[in-house]
């Protein structure tokens, strides 16, 4: 009987587990997007700019993990100002695919938190 509920605990690790965004850097969401299309991520990095205009449901922010840049859509309050230190957690979508090119590489937010 205990070895039964042993090997439960370890599946439902590992379900827990794959469910989760795993990290990666931007270098390889950029070199294979649909390796990562529609898959949750997180990316760790430095915020090099950001735009948001009030009234406008979503904010942009691009965000630099040290092997590439990526922007980042957000329908969060504000989008963090240049300079903040982000981890962000989202779904990888792209605009298009022309000619074997991504266009509008983007993450779409779903959590973040900024270590200033």
């Amino acid at each position: 009987m205990q070895r039964a509920s042993r090997l439960t605990a370890v599946v439902v690790s590992i379900v827990l587990l794959s469910a989760c965004a795993g990290r990666v850097r931007v270098a390889d969401i950029q070199n294979r997007p649909d390796k990562y299309a529609n898959r949750s991520v997180s990316v760790d990095g430095v915020v090099t700019s950001s735009f948001g205009v009030p009234l406008v449901p979503f904010q942009m922010y691009k965000v630099d993990d040290g092997s590439g840049e990526i922007t980042v859509v957000s329908r969060g309050a504000r989008a963090p100002r240049k300079g903040s230190r982000v981890k962000v957690t989202g779904r990888v979508n792209e605009l298009g695919n022309f000619g074997g090119q991504s266009v509008g590489l983007h993450i779409q937010e779903n959590d973040r938190k900024i270590r200033d």
